[in-house]
């Protein structure tokens, strides 16, 4: 079971086209379907954070990406599932892995959800596969009206690092930064995202000039939490502490909704955030910028909401796949003063 036929999709995808029971936490609703290609030699990346890995040393049965199975299905099943879906999936998006087929069955998956279904479709890029930036055209003609690439690491080091080098793998970071300025070119301003991943060693200051870097080139930036995957060789890094990923969150708010830059804000020795540049006591008490940011549907606001995908049970949640209410919004306030000593 192997792509373009097949896919894997995400377990809170699968519970909403009625493959697993569905029981999702205080009520919160899937609105993006996440589709992933899948082949039986796996990504032949090494990221070292990355459960997809295909060295990660860990049982096949207990394998999991983004802390949950994700099931192989038939295409052409999804499909006839979403037509009956009610609308409640309001996007689409299409994920590569590093393999050598996957451009090619990316696009073929793409062009029979955009012929066969009404969804808008996001591609989520491998750039290493694509070498030929022209080539960027060709998913735009397969239906796909958006375009991601998952950066994941904010600075050059952390990228090779754990995507490089560091792990002996194929990916490298001028490339995948060509590949999202050129992104923005073919399918325009804003219709192109970078996934970050908040957690990786860097400072909240590398981390919001990445943001902001992504925004100067026409890209809305997607943030992660980091999640430690069995196995891999990141399995005991810890998460971001609170404050750290809320001041990140809140930046980046600030920087895509055009409200201030990179610039504007100050940051003590340790390269926290101690001043964003603008008033932002409205912002945080409405909670938005504590939301899941991704790809958007058709009503403009955020359809990839991943709900609880960045969270361990019974924690506090650090992605909102809804919005945030009173008691949420005092706990985040809490958050947002947690700063740790400078070293």
């Amino acid at each position: 079971m192997h792509s373009p036929e097949y896919v894997q999709t995400s377990q809170a995808a699968a519970m909403v086209l009625g493959y697993r029971p569905a029981n999702f936490r205080r009520n919160s609703i899937l609105t993006g379907l996440n589709l992933l290609l899948t082949y039986p030699e796996g990504c032949v990346g090494r990221c070292g954070y990355c459960g997809m890995n295909s060295h990660r040393q860990i049982a096949e049965s207990k394998r999991t990406f983004i802390r949950v199975p994700w099931p192989t299905v038939a295409v052409d099943d999804i499909i006839k599932r979403l037509k009956n879906d009610d609308g409640q999936l309001r996007r689409v998006c299409v994920g590569m892995i590093t393999h050598r087929r996957a451009f090619d069955d990316m696009n073929e998956v793409i062009r029979r959800f955009h012929t066969e279904t009404d969804r808008p479709i996001s591609a989520l890029i491998a750039p290493t596969l694509i070498r030929d930036l022209g080539r960027l055209a060709e998913i735009k003609e397969a239906g796909a009206d958006m375009v991601g690439i998952a950066v994941d690491a904010a600075t050059p080091e952390l990228f090779e690092r754990y995507r490089g080098r560091g792990v002996k793998g194929p990916h490298d970071w001028e490339h995948y930064w060509a590949t999202l300025e050129a992104g923005a070119r073919v399918f325009g301003p804003y219709k192109a995202g970078i996934h970050l991943v908040v957690g990786l060693g860097e400072s909240e200051q590398e981390m919001i000039a990445a943001i902001q870097r992504a925004h100067d080139l026409g890209a809305h930036t997607h943030l992660f939490s980091f999640f430690p995957e069995g196995g891999t060789s990141m399995d005991d890094h810890p998460q971001p502490p609170y404050g750290q990923y809320r001041r990140v969150q809140l930046a980046r708010y600030v920087i895509n909704s055009n409200y201030g830059r990179y610039e504007q804000m100050n940051f003590d020795s340790a390269g926290q955030v101690v001043d964003f540049g603008v008033e932002t006591a409205d912002l945080i008490r409405y909670g938005e910028p504590f939301m899941t940011s991704g790809c958007p549907g058709p009503d403009g606001r955020v359809a990839c909401n991943r709900p609880f995908g960045n969270e361990r049970p019974g924690r506090p949640i650090r992605n909102y796949a809804f919005p945030p209410d009173v008691e949420d919004v005092e706990l985040i306030r809490y958050q947002l003063r947690e700063y740790r000593e400078a070293p």
